[in-house]
């Protein structure tokens, strides 16, 4: 019987995440040999990789560490402060070489997104994907251009902290710099939208988790990832999908986030 193990987001910090995660697909494949494993993985831009030969450097030596022939999608972790021409064009070699089946970036802005699009598609190679902070409560991609670039391109979505830290309350404030963003006066107003937020989950036998993920699928050609920590999480994330918000259920949700100021994002893509 096959099975199909989720994509897995490996990000800075990687060699051991990737050392590990090869282990597992090594045991997994001898146990299960008809397990299909698709991997998504990072580049990071870093001031000592230059140019279009760093990425299919550090490309090989993530599939080295992981024990496959090819990566389903390679991303960049952010834009390059200045040489970004070389990075997409790395992309594109990689695709070429066959060491991956699909090249997205991350944390781009609408303007870095068209670029990089136009870049590949002169070689033919579609940009499958662009990484960014994406959430009922910080919907920055639909101000700003990106989101609509996206949909107008075939580009997915790819959001992080979809969530945006949703187990924080008035009662259980976050510690650390978390608290600077979740503050009391922000999350008091935040509760007529949590507090639809659950009843819309009542009616669908949902938790308010698998309902904002689910918001977010119902954008179309939108993906969120959130972390898992354990497997009971890892099995919530899971009833976020087989069903979806009615339309009228999206744009009130979008309604009552609107009417509190955004959580504050970590905005890479304007750099």
């Amino acid at each position: 019987m096959s099975s199909m193990i989720p994509f897995f987001q490996l990000s800075l910090g990687a060699i051991n995440s990737e050392t590990l995660l090869g282990r597992f697909i090594k045991e997994r494949k001898e146990k299960y040999p008809d397990t299909e494993v698709a991997v998504a993985t990072k580049f990071a831009a870093l001031p000592w990789r230059f140019g279009r030969q760093s990425v299919l450097n550090a490309l090989k030596d993530s599939i080295c560490r992981l024990g496959v022939s090819s990566i389903e999608l390679y991303q960049l972790h952010w834009p390059g402060v200045w040489g970004n021409e070389g990075y997409i064009d790395g992309l594109g070699d990689a695709v070429e070489q066959g060491l991956v089946k699909a090249v997205g970036v991350s944390n781009y802005n609408e303007r870095r997104l068209r670029d990089a699009y136009e870049r590949l598609k002169k070689r033919g190679i579609p940009l499958a994907s662009n990484q960014v902070n994406y959430s009922l409560i910080y919907r920055a991609p639909e101000q700003n251009g990106v989101k609509a670039a996206c949909d107008e391109l075939g580009i997915t979505l790819i959001a992080y902290s979809p969530i945006a830290q949703g187990k924080y309350t008035p009662e259980n404030l976050p510690t650390g710099p978390r608290s600077r963003i979740y503050t009391p006066e922000f999350l008091t107003k935040l509760q007529p939208l949590v507090n639809r937020i659950k009843e819309i989950g009542e009616n669908y036998g949902k938790t308010p988790t698998q309902v904002v993920l689910n918001w977010l699928i119902a954008q179309e050609s939108v993906v969120p990832i959130p972390g898992a920590k354990n497997a009971e999480q890892a099995e919530e994330f899971t009833g976020a999908l087989g069903w979806r918000l009615s339309n009228e259920q999206v744009d009130e949700l979008r309604s009552l986030a609107s009417e509190i100021s955004p959580a504050i994002g970590f905005p890479l893509e304007n750099l």
